[in-house]
């Protein structure tokens, strides 16, 4: 069985950034998702489970409001191991295309008042959010984003290098 895209790249050198993890043609358009990756993986403690869950409320929101944006966000939503989100939408950018977008999504959590959508009608688990630690893990991947903002590998991923035998059997080089 062939693997999935997302996992031929290599976790182990990947860094905080904004990357295409796959690119969708469906009929005459194409639908792009990105890694939104906060954290690095395997290495860093991952992303606590509230402030994850209230960082998908507020950008999720943010995104859909963006007069810019909005008719091309399809998804926001968090990484099943907590390191980043995907974003998918209409088209397809160059991760640097999304850069001033991510910035102000992550800088526009610090302004919140509260976690939008929070009530037990609207979210499937309505008391499992911390704002103040959104704010937190929002404000350092921001100043993340603008200390590296011309460091090319925040926007390309590190490749896996497969190794294959004379037989065709595919082995990773970790």
């Amino acid at each position: 069985m062939e693997l999935i895209q997302s996992f031929s790249v290599d976790h182990t050198r990947i860094v905080p950034g904004i990357f295409t993890s796959r690119v969708d043609r469906l009929g005459d358009y194409s639908v792009t998702t990105y890694d939104i990756r906060l954290k690095r993986p395997n290495r860093e403690p991952v992303i606590d489970v509230a402030a994850m869950h209230s960082l998908e409320h507020l950008i999720a929101t943010y995104l859909r409001n963006d007069p810019d944006w909005k008719d091309e966000v399809i998804y926001w939503g968090p990484m099943g191991c907590l390191t980043g989100f995907y974003l998918i939408l209409k088209g397809s950018r160059a991760p640097r295309e999304l850069y001033g977008l991510m910035l102000s999504a992550f800088r526009a959590v610090n302004d919140a008042r509260e976690v939008p959508g929070t009530a037990p009608e609207n979210c499937g688990y309505w008391r499992m959010h911390n704002l103040e630690m959104a704010k937190w893990y929002a404000s350092e991947f921001a100043a993340y984003l603008e200390a590296n903002a011309d460091n090319d590998d925040i926007f390309e991923y590190p490749r896996a290098e497969r190794l294959v035998t004379g037989d065709g059997q595919r082995f990773f080089d970790s």
